[in-house]
């Protein structure tokens, strides 16, 4: 007799979470539910992924050129070899390579472009940044072997108006250095090797060189500027770069990607946060939905109750069923959001950049955003604890009205019918 009440539990509770034969406001009711949370929760994984996306290529693409950290001197490095092996010695270091950095303008027929120059070692660039990979073959042995070559950022190229084997005036303005020595401005015809196409923001602003003729044309003439360190933990870049620091004789000091970007990582972060937060809340009220639709079909089923009450029913196995009811609707709307979150997780890049192409605009620019297209990275795991929550919320919301179904009275609901 047990066994037949739970298959019958079952079959009503399907029954009632898939039939189209309540009254129309109670199906309207009903399909609205689910069609709120197929909305919420595919909304949710969508703009997750796309943080995580942003997330992402602040990782693999501008820490993958910028330093990790950098360790300076107030004068300049003159010897950055024997710099770079104490360095190398050092906990969390992966690798180690010299640079210069200048700020100047580029220049083109009546068009200028600020910059900030890092010349750099072609020979040793591979170790520390993944430039190499994104540039074409052979653009670090040219730059490296033929004099005044210089690599922009294609935001720059994009205002100058330039392409490969152009020429552009660099010109480095007139300052002073710590010694007090006044230096005249240096310019300097170049020629553009490759176009740095990151399509990320420091394509507006990035110019690279030789470091040998960088040098030649900074403060400190024959000195670089610093050693750039690439580190195996990026979230403790600060403690490696004072370990570092603290492990060099007096006069040197460091920086991280924390000091530059970490704004940017943590403002991701944060707008992540709040908008799982505010998309968990929508979830929630689809979810609670559920509440009005429930008490509906339990008024519309009262006479139904009432007989199966009278047949021996319990009340756990009543509210049984309007428990398998209500979550059988909230497992579709949450699988069917599942679904269409995940899918436009993985098309929504390549949908804009249709969409950009068609309207012949461009929704996100590098000069204001991190990078110039919209991002997604889909993780499981995101997606698995929307499933979780949204079912968790769907199965709570429903006791309620379950529990008001199993308190109806055989005696009462069957004096009308």
């Amino acid at each position: 007799m047990k066994s037949w009440f739970l298959s019958y539990v079952w079959m009503l509770g399907t029954r009632y979470g898939l039939s189209r034969k309540h009254s129309r406001l109670v199906s309207f009711i009903s399909r609205l539910s689910i069609i709120g949370l197929v909305v919420s929760v595919a909304l949710l994984i969508l703009v997750m992924s796309i943080m995580n996306g942003f997330d992402k290529e602040l990782r693999n693409k501008i820490l993958a050129i910028m330093p990790h950290a950098s360790i300076y001197h107030q004068g300049g490095i003159e010897n950055p070899q024997t710099i770079s092996k104490l360095i190398d010695a050092q906990p969390h270091i992966v690798a180690s390579s010299p640079f210069v950095q200048l700020e100047g303008l580029v220049t083109r027929k009546k068009n200028v472009v600020p910059v900030l120059l890092f010349g750099i070692d072609p020979a040793l660039e591979d170790k520390t940044s993944s430039l190499p990979n994104i540039l074409n073959a052979g653009v670090m042995e040219r730059l490296a072997s033929e004099p005044n070559q210089i690599i922009l950022g294609k935001g720059i190229a994009d205002k100058l108006g330039l392409e490969l084997d152009d020429k552009v005036t660099l010109i480095i303005p007139a300052t002073n250095n710590l010694q007090g020595n006044e230096f005249s401005p240096r310019i300097k015809i170049m020629t553009v090797c490759a176009i740095l196409n990151s399509q990320s923001e420091l394509d507006n602003n990035l110019a690279l060189m030789e470091i040998n003729q960088a040098s030649a044309i900074s403060l400190h003439p024959g000195n670089v500027t610093g050693i750039r360190l690439k580190i195996d933990d990026l979230f403790q870049a600060q403690s490696i770069v004072l370990q570092v620091t603290d492990a060099l004789s007096n006069g040197y000091y460091g920086s991280s990607w924390m000091r530059t970007h970490g704004p940017l990582f943590e403002a991701i972060q944060m707008s992540k946060s709040m908008i799982g937060i505010l998309l968990f809340l929508i979830i929630a009220i689809a979810a609670f939905n559920l509440v009005s639709t429930l008490i509906m079909v339990v008024v519309d089923k009262q006479g139904d109750i009432a007989i199966l009450r009278t047949m021996g029913a319990s009340t756990s196995e009543i509210m049984s069923i309007f428990v398998l009811h209500g979550g059988l609707i909230g497992l579709i709307g949450t699988s069917i959001g599942c679904v269409i979150g995940v899918a436009l997780s993985q098309v929504i890049t390549w949908s804009v950049q249709i969409v950009e192409k068609v309207l012949g605009i461009q929704f996100l620019k590098s000069d204001v955003y991190p990078v110039s297209y919209l991002p997604s990275d889909l993780q499981w795991m995101d997606v698995l604890q929307v499933a979780v929550t949204a079912l968790g919320i769907s199965f709570f919301v429903v006791i309620y009205p379950a529990w008001r179904a199993s308190r109806i009275q055989p005696a009462d609901a069957l004096r009308y019918e």
